[in-house]
């Protein structure tokens, strides 16, 4: 991993703010993946943080062909989404056609290239009290038993912007600690064959927002212009994030993709300047290509 290296070593060369969360994810080995040859499937298994619009964006990112289903709920845990006793909040509201399918059925059947499992914050919480390795676990085997295995990934969100400990802090110093050693921990001893990958976009959020309160990205200036209240992404938010799903599961850089995208009623959404939108995708590119744990090769991370 020595360019890897490399990379995490010029970081502190660029001027988007503190980079000390990337450097201790590097740590973490994990075998690269190919990269994917046309359009994937994709299953999304979570919360508010993922939504219904961060999926319809990323679609228009990716190749034609890219075609995903989900199951949300509100503020819910992996726990909650396993056990068929435990009610999913917000049930109804958030799962309609033709995006919903029914969690089990789907991340068992085989049909999906990849699978994003998304466990709930307040982090600490579910590690805590909602057994948050286990049931890690548990869908993972799930998709691992499938007829034909997809990749599985962990979609790494953040907290509240009002966090006491600091939203930055939080970001910086639970990349290592919580994400990687105590929710992915077990899994990763067990299968280190066959290990989750990570998505990180609470990484990407953090050096966005790092990089908008520098003046470095042309119309955005704090990081609360990235979120409808203290945790929920706008549109913005949004299209940070599908760009930061479409670089790790594609493994590609960004730089180039449209920035004018819709909502999934057909309307327009809120977008970025040109200008804006590059300085994101460069920033995108950057840090998914830092943290080693995305499966993206070495070779894919230069071009």
């Amino acid at each position: 991993m020595t360019g890897r290296r490399a990379i995490l070593g010029l970081m502190a060369l660029l001027p988007f703010g503190s980079w000390s969360g990337f450097a201790e994810a590097a740590s973490v080995p994990v075998p690269a993946l190919d990269a994917p040859q046309g359009a994937m499937s994709v299953y999304h298994l979570g919360h508010s943080l993922v939504g219904p619009v961060m999926p319809h964006m990323l679609a228009q990112l990716a190749p034609t062909a890219h075609h995903w289903n989900s199951q949300l709920g509100s503020g819910t845990s992996l726990k909650e989404h396993w056990e068929p006793d435990l009610p999913i909040r917000d049930f109804e509201i958030s799962n309609s056609a033709p995006s919903y399918r029914d969690a089990r059925d789907a991340i068992g059947s085989g049909d999906y290239d990849a699978v994003v499992l998304t466990e709930m914050v307040e982090l600490r919480d579910a590690i805590r009290y909602f057994g948050s390795a286990k049931y890690l676990r548990r869908w993972a085997d799930l998709a691992r038993n499938a007829p034909k295995a997809p990749r599985i990934y962990l979609y790494e969100t953040w907290h509240n912007l009002d966090d006491p400990t600091g939203w930055l802090d939080r970001i910086d110093a639970d990349l290592e600690a919580l994400w990687v050693g105590r929710v992915l921990g077990s899994d990763s001893r067990r299968n280190p064959a066959d290990p989750l990958y990570l998505i990180p976009a609470g990484q990407v959020m953090a050096a966005v927002a790092r990089a908008a309160e520098a003046g470095e990205i042309d119309g955005l200036q704090r990081r609360e212009d990235l979120f409808s209240d203290t945790i929920h992404l706008n549109d913005l938010g949004a299209y940070v994030i599908a760009l930061t799903h479409f670089s790790v599961l594609y493994h590609q850089n960004p730089q180039g993709l449209p920035h004018l995208l819709t909502l999934p009623d057909g309307s327009q959404a809120r977008a970025f300047s040109p200008e804006g939108a590059a300085q994101v995708q460069e920033i995108v590119w950057q840090v998914v290509t830092s943290v080693p744990r995305t499966g993206i090769s070495e070779a894919a991370a230069l071009k």
